[in-house]
């Protein structure tokens, strides 16, 4: 623990201080969320941050905390323990390294970073302040991923060859991530457009961009950062996945072709193990019919469901592996993600969705933008730790 964060913390019944930076619709889930916990979990959220004034407000009534617009104001505030951090993912990486510089621990919304690149440094800075930062792949506070790793290890499935694993929605004409356009945002006068662009390229305002951002390049990778980070995340943890050897990207704008934007509304990405399994995302955002989502081992199949998981025999070992049903603890939810941070603050408990983890779900991700951008089969250097044309 950072030696500032610590003496503030110093024992398990302290009072937590967060700060909130970005206030948009993710950012207000987490802040109705935590309001309902806020005296057995015993925080304050003492200050909120957006570049939107309207935002901003509206989440200082929710919390009570005071509203600041330069999310550098917030980390200048020394009674902060830890940072959420709820904006848009190319903003991810800059404010996590100014966080952690500023001593504060973090829950940074996935993905973690836009690049492996960012990821790599984040690992590098996290690990030299010594802070605890959870990455929001909520999932991960149920317990499914982790048992399921212990019956992999144990050799229960035999050699899994292959995790498949799916996220798909359907929408109407309007298309995927059509978030209302309020009107009452007025560049120049509530909101600072040139700051919430930060480093990605300068355009003239468009609404768009600022409410409906996942469709765009510039600042999310689509389907993959903002569904599939979630999946792939899990199968990482339950098969203990480092990154992957080589990957491809397919897909394309097959319904939605006269909605604005630029990322796929279909996309399947197919990744390469070293000696294994194949892991395969699939996802469209114009039919919401789901696919299983299996381990594949020689010996037996492992199937997530909504309330845990089950593990049935293949034909030929029948004898050998008997059917196992396991009922999940936990949940995909904010509340107890946050808590666990809380605890890893207060008592070094393990994080469910450590920067490591972030950075192994990043780099699966990436390589399949990348070569759905690209057209081309990509791979991972090793040496280096980036992602190069195969």
């Amino acid at each position: 623990m950072a030696a500032g964060s610590y003496m503030q913390v110093q024992g398990a019944n302290e009072r937590l201080r967060i700060g909130v930076i970005g206030c948009g619709g993710m950012a207000m889930h987490h802040m109705t969320s935590l309001m309902r916990i806020k005296e057995t979990a015993n925080f304050d959220i003492v200050n909120v941050c957006d570049i939107y004034d309207k935002r901003c407000g509206e989440a200082a009534k929710v919390t009570g905390g005071k509203a600041i617009k330069d999310y550098r104001r917030l980390l200048d505030n020394k009674d902060i323990d830890y940072v959420l951090i709820a904006t848009p993912e190319h903003w991810h990486f800059q404010m996590t390294m100014d966080a952690a510089d500023a001593g504060k621990h973090i829950y940074c919304e996935k993905p973690m970073t836009q690049t492996p690149e960012q990821s790599k440094r984040v690992v590098a800075r996290i690990k030299q302040k010594g802070l605890k930062m959870q990455v929001g792949v909520q999932g991960m506070s149920d317990d499914s991923y982790e048992i399921a790793r212990k019956y992999v290890q144990d050799g229960i499935l035999g050699t899994v060859v292959v995790a498949q694993i799916d996220y798909s929605r359907n929408h109407t004409a309007e298309g995927m991530w059509a978030y209302k356009i309020d009107d009452d945002a007025k560049p120049g006068v509530n909101l600072d457009w040139n700051a919430w662009l930060g480093k990605a390229p300068k355009r003239a305002w468009d609404p768009d961009r600022y409410f409906r951002w996942r469709r765009y390049w510039d600042y999310s990778g689509g389907i993959s950062t903002d569904l599939f980070i979630h999946r792939v995340t899990r199968i990482v943890k339950a098969l203990n996945l480092d990154f992957p050897e080589r990957g491809v990207g397919s897909g394309g704008i097959f319904q939605f072709k006269d909605v604005k934007g630029e990322v796929p509304d279909t996309f399947n990405i197919l990744l390469e193990y070293p000696g294994g399994p194949q892991v395969i995302l699939v996802s469209s955002m114009a039919n919401d019919t789901p696919v299983e989502h299996v381990l594949r081992g020689h010996k037996a199949t492992l199937t997530f469901n909504r309330t845990g998981f089950t593990i049935k025999p293949q034909g030929l070992f029948s004898k050998e592996v008997k059917e196992i049903n396991h009922k999940k603890s936990g949940a995909e939810e904010v509340t107890l993600h946050h808590r666990n941070l809380h605890a890893a603050i207060r008592s070094n408990e393990a994080l469910k969705c450590d920067v490591n983890l972030g950075y192994r779900a990043v780099v699966a991700c990436a390589m399949g933008v990348e070569s759905f951008r690209k057209r081309k089969y990509m791979k991972w250097d090793k040496a280096k730790e980036r992602i190069v044309n195969a």
